[in-house]
C-alpha cells in the first residue's frame, strides 16, 4: 500500500513588496488596473555525469524537468542488474521519463504525482525497472511528491534541511524499483509526501549516486555559495563524483554498509582497517529555487516580478541511435 506523509512545515508565505501609501497607483496607459495574485514557481538547474565506465552511453539515469504549471520534474534510475540479462538498463529509465513527460497534461494525471507514476508505467514496454521520484510544485506552495526506491529529495530553508525523503528497500543496496515484471512494485507502493514552502526554499533532488556520495552539510555549504541554480546543480554533482571514486573517503554508503554488518575481514579489524570509499555510479542532480511571481488575473501567464529562469522544459531521453543499440 502506499506511505502517506505531510510534512509540518510552515505554510507557504509568498511576499512581495506592498507600494508605498504615500504614493498614488497610477494606472498604465496602454491598459486598465488589474488585480493580481502571487503564485509559486520553480527556477531549475540540472546535472548528470554518468558513470566513468557507462560515460560513452550516457549512463542509466533518466530525468525531465519544465518550469510549466509552477515546476515539475522527475529522476529515473535504471537497474544496472538488467544487463547480466543482455538488456540495457537505460531503455527502461529513459522511456519511463519520456512518458512522464507526454502524461503531464493528462486530465486524469490532474497535478498528481502519484497518478503520472501510475500512466508513465503502464505505458513503458521497454524490458527492465528503475527507481523514480516525481515532484510538482503546486501555485500555492505546496509540493508533492511520489517515491519508488531510493531516488531522494532534500528541502533546505535557511542553511538547514527541513525535510527529506526516506529510501525504500528490500534490504541493502536493493531498492524498491517500478519494474516491467510482475514482481516489482507500482505506483501504489510509492512514498507520498506534501510539503508547504516557501519563497528562497532550495530543493536538491538525485540518483542514489548523488546521495551515496555526499553529506547533508557539503550540500547546504555549496548551495550558499552558488550563485544560481545551474551552479549549484553542477557544483554539487562534480563534487559527488569526485567523493565516488576516492578510494579513502567515508561517504554515506560505506557509513552505512558498515551499520549494516558489511565491512572488511576480522583479521583487517584487528589491523585497524574499515570500509571506506565512494560509490562509482550515475549521477544525477536537480537543485530548485521556489519564487514568487506576480499573476495577473484575467491575463493568466503575465509575470511582472520574481522572474525565475528562462528554462521551460527539457527532458534527458535516449536518441534513436541509442534505442536501436
Amino acid at each position: 500500500m502506499a506511505a502517506s506523509t505531510a510534512s509540518r512545515l510552515s505554510p507557504p508565505r509568498l511576499h512581495v513588496s506592498s507600494p508605498s501609501p504615500h504614493l498614488p497607483l497610477r494606472r498604465s496607459r496602454l491598459s486598465p488596473l488589474r488585480a493580481a495574485k502571487l503564485e509559486a514557481v520553480l527556477s531549475i538547474g540540472t546535472h548528470l555525469i554518468p558513470h566513468p565506465r557507462k560515460a560513452e552511453t550516457g549512463g542509466e539515469d533518466a530525468f525531465f524537468v519544465t518550469t510549466d504549471a509552477g515546476g515539475v520534474f522527475a529522476i529515473a534510475d535504471g537497474v544496472s542488474g538488467w544487463a547480466e540479462k543482455d538488456v540495457n538498463p537505460a531503455l527502461f529509465s529513459r522511456e519511463l521519463m519520456a512518458h512522464s513527460y507526454t502524461f503531464l497534461k493528462d486530465e486524469e494525471v490532474n497535478h498528481d504525482p502519484q497518478l503520472l507514476l501510475m500512466k508513465a508505467h503502464a505505458a513503458t514496454t521497454s524490458i527492465g525497472s528503475a527507481t523514480v521520484i516525481i515532484a510538482m510544485l503546486e501555485k500555492t506552495g505546496i509540493l508533492k511528491i511520489a517515491s519508488v526506491g531510493d531516488c531522494g529529495l532534500k528541502v533546505i530553508r535557511k542553511g538547514q534541511v527541513m525535510f527529506s525523503t526516506c529510501p525504500q528497500e528490500h534490504y541493502f543496496d536493493c531498492p524498491y524499483q517500478i519494474s516491467s515484471e510482475a514482481i516489482g512494485q507500482t505506483y501504489l507502493d510509492a512514498l507520498v509526501c506534501t510539503v508547504n514552502l516557501m519563497e528562497g526554499d532550495m530543493i536538491v533532488s538525485g540518483s542514489d549516486g548523488f546521495f551515496d556520495n555526499i553529506f547533508d552539510q557539503e550540500i547546504i555549504s555549496v548551495i550558499s555559495e552558488s550563485p544560481g541554480v545551474d551552479e549549484a546543480a553542477k557544483a554539487l554533482a562534480e563534487l559527488a563524483r569526485k567523493h565516488s571514486v576516492d578510494f579513502y573517503f567515508d561517504s554515506p554508503y560505506s557509513m552505512e554498509a558498515r551499520s549494516r554488518g558489511f565491512d572488511v575481514p576480522s583479521w583487517k579489524k584487528v589491523l585497524g582497517a574499515k570500509l571506506i570509499g565512494g560509490k562509482m555510479d550515475d549521477i544525477t542532480v536537480i537543485v530548485a529555487q521556489v519564487k514568487a511571481v506576480m499573476i495577473q488575473d484575467d491575463e493568466g501567464m503575465d509575470r511582472e516580478e520574481g522572474q525565475g529562469n528562462e528554462q521551460g522544459s527539457a527532458i534527458a531521453a535516449p536518441s534513436a541511435e541509442q534505442i536501436e543499440d
